[in-house]
Order: C-alpha cells, then sequence, then structure tokens
C-alpha cells in the first residue's frame, strides 16, 4: 500500500506543479500576505474532495460521455484564455499601483469566493482529478484507492501551503510593480499555452 501511497502523490504533485490559475492565485495571495493561509487551506480541501470523488467513481461519468468530456474541455479552453487575458490585462495596466491597492480592499469573502471560482469553475481541474487521476486510481483495488487518493491529498496539501508561505517570504521582493508586471504577463502566457494545448487536444477527440 506504501507504494501506492508514492504513487498517488507523485502523480498528485505532477498536476499541480504545473503553474495554473489556483496556483496564480495563491501565489498571489501570498505576495499580499492577505488570508494566504486560508486561501491555501480552501484549495486544499478543494482539491480533496475533487479528487475523492474522481478516484472513487467520478471518472466514469466524464470519460464515458463524450459531450460532457468536450464540453469540460471547451470550457477549460475559454476559461484559461480569459484568466490569461485577466493577467495580461493587469501587466499591461498603465497604473498597475491602482490595480494592486484595489485588490488589498478585497474582503475575506470576497477572496474564498474567487478562489471558488478558479477552482471550481475551472473545468481544466476536472480534467486533472476526474481524467488523469480518477482514470488510474479507480482502477485498482478498492482498499487500495484509499491510499492514492491519500497521497495525491498530501501532495496537495504540502504544495499550497509551501507556495503560500514561500510567495509571503518573497513578498518583499515580488510585490514591486516591475515583478508584478512580470509575474502576470508569465501567468496570462502560461494560461494561454496551457489553452492552446487543451484546444489541440480537445481537436484530437473528434
Amino acid at each position: 500500500m506504501l507504494s501506492v501511497f508514492f504513487q498517488g502523490m507523485a502523480l498528485g504533485a505532477a498536476l499541480i506543479l504545473p503553474l495554473g490559475p489556483q496556483n496564480a492565485f495563491v501565489m498571489n495571495q501570498g505576495i499580499r500576505r492577505q488570508y494566504h493561509l486560508m486561501t491555501a487551506g480552501l484549495c486544499t480541501l478543494s482539491d480533496i474532495v475533487l479528487i475523492c470523488a474522481g478516484v472513487f467513481g467520478g471518472s466514469a461519468l466524464l470519460t464515458q460521455s463524450a459531450l460532457l468530456l468536450n464540453l469540460v474541455t471547451w470550457g477549460g479552453v475559454a476559461f484559461l484564455l480569459w484568466y490569461g487575458w485577466g493577467a495580461i490585462r493587469t501587466a499591461l495596466s498603465g497604473n498597475i499601483d491602482l490595480v494592486r491597492a484595489d485588490i488589498q480592499k478585497q474582503s475575506r469573502w470576497r477572496i474564498i469566493a474567487t478562489m471558488m471560482a478558479v477552482t471550481w469553475l475551472n473545468p481544466h481541474v476536472y480534467l486533472d482529478t476526474f481524467v488523469v487521476l480518477g482514470s488510474l486510481g479507480g482502477q485498482l483495488p478498492a482498499a487500495a484507492r484509499t491510499w492514492f487518493a491519500l497521497g495525491s491529498a498530501i501532495a496537495s496539501l504540502l504544495w499550497f501551503f509551501s507556495l503560500a508561505l514561500m510567495a509571503s517570504w518573497l513578498a518583499p521582493r515580488l510585490s514591486t510593480t516591475r515583478a508584478q508586471r512580470i509575474i502576470n504577463a508569465l501567468v496570462g502566457m502560461v494560461m494561454w499555452v496551457i489553452a492552446l494545448k487543451l484546444a489541440i487536444q480537445g481537436m484530437a477527440w473528434f
């Protein structure tokens, strides 16, 4: 069972480490030192729910329906393009300091709502947790699935809290106007690259 646990952890880490909307949001909250640990905790909890849903049966619902899979895929493309455009628009803003000041005024509930959106309204998350993790974990015996899901969940827990704490520690260097422009530009471009790869994958299914 220990090997299954580490298999789940390795695969979970491989899926979560690349920059995505969740990681970008946690990183930005860490840089602002604004409810960053709460954000990391909620992202971890959301991932645990999605991982368990995928490993314990949700993957079959998605993989057996071509229509649903296509909806999730192209919904993910649209979401990533929109999120990427928002980041690039911030990077190109004439007065990024005003943009940051406005963001700093966000309440705890506004941050929770945004976190829920970048997690639960991001169809790309369902492809990772349901199609990839779910299809592999679903092939394991019932007892082994628990260890596989636990390994993936631990990977999420370690990653999100490490990211939030590291971003908070580096905040003095990463919160400058120049650094913020670079970060937002990189986030935007990465989102668009992921959207392009997802679109190519979606067209291959036709």
